[in-house]
């Protein structure tokens, strides 16, 4: 028996969003008689933090307190329309969607504090603490609270906003088939270290090492979690996780979930995580998010690894110690 030690490394060129027939995402922004803001949408939040990422954006846009911001996703046919949480597509089409509502809320809010303010609404600002207050004069200013009561109760404004982000479909050349499906991708590479018992085919993770290109990472606690949870979730597809039982055939595969194999705590290595940040043009303050690509990565860099541990070239996943040992076998009966 001997225990082989293996290097492998992928990268992945990721696109964010999917635009097969036009890729809309569309938000609703209104204030509340106290001077809250609600943002609806029918973008769903699935863990991937789909809530904090707009609720942030929304903040910033406004210029209000985050504690303000209230985002509510409970129900797609009262919310807008979206195309759904899919293709990574979250943080760069419904952020935009919602910097558009809350910019056009905020113009309303605007207009309704220059009312009061006997100023114009463009000598105004929010400092982004509740108030609003003339440029240069920060003394003169009404909070956030006052002005939406006057525009709702005293000046019959609604303080509120729609917004959408749309990238229009895009058709192949007909002579060269080329294409633009999206606006702009994200980037990975992840190198990973693992060791390969020769005798039982047993695959042991020792490190997994990342580097990830992300436009700008709105929620940077956010960004580092999700990269990690997507490690494991990658090391779990590579070596774990599969859809069997192949029917009829139902031997040593797993009949139901609780004989469903995944990697516990143990089995889990070290993960080091570099976020680099190169802001997108079209994005939510330069926003793209980490998405899928955060799990992809890591699936042939394993591969790679094992390869160059024991020579095996599995292209089937789950890697099981079964392949990687028939591998081995079939190396040693053909030499």
């Amino acid at each position: 028996m001997t225990i082989k030690r293996g290097r492998g490394i992928a990268s992945v060129n990721y696109p964010i969003g999917m635009n097969l027939g036009g890729d809309p995402s569309q938000a609703l922004v209104h204030a509340t008689p106290s001077g809250k803001f609600m943002v609806t949408l029918s973008s769903i939040d699935l863990g991937q933090g789909m809530k904090s990422v707009t609720r942030q954006v929304a903040a910033e846009t406004l210029g209000v307190p985050i504690e303000d911001v209230y985002v509510d996703t409970a129900d797609s046919d009262t919310g807008p329309h979206c195309m759904g949480s899919f293709a990574s597509r979250g943080t760069h089409r419904v952020g935009n969607a919602v910097i558009n509502a809350a910019e056009e809320a905020r113009a309303v809010l605007l207009d309704a504090a220059a009312e009061k303010l006997e100023v114009n609404a463009s000598d105004l600002e929010t400092d982004g603490k509740g108030n609003i207050q003339v440029k240069g004069a920060p003394s003169r200013s009404i909070s956030v609270m006052d002005a939406s009561g006057a525009a709702q109760f005293e000046q019959g404004k609604t303080v509120s906003g729609r917004g959408i982000f749309f990238v229009p479909r895009n058709y192949p050349d007909p002579e060269t088939g080329a294409m633009q499906p999206v606006t702009c991708y994200a980037h990975a590479c992840t190198v990973v270290e693992v060791e390969v018992d020769d005798e039982t085919g047993v695959v042991t993770m020792v490190s997994m090492k990342s580097a990830f290109e992300i436009g700008r990472a709105i929620n940077p606690a956010m960004v580092e979690q999700q990269l990690v949870g997507g490690g494991w979730m990658g090391m779990s597809h590579a070596l774990y996780e599969t859809t069997e039982p192949y029917y009829p055939n139902r031997d040593h595969a797993p009949v139901d979930f609780s004989s469903y194999l995944m990697p516990g705590p143990g089995d889990i290595c070290p993960i080091d995580l570099v976020v680099l940040e190169r802001p997108a043009p079209d994005g939510p303050y330069g926003g793209k998010g980490p998405g899928e690509m955060c799990a992809t990565p890591p699936i042939p860099a394993i591969a790679n690894a094992i390869y160059d541990a024991v020579g095996v070239r599995v292209d089937e996943l789950p890697i099981t110690p079964e392949k990687v040992l028939r591998g081995i076998k079939g190396m040693s009966q053909t030499h």
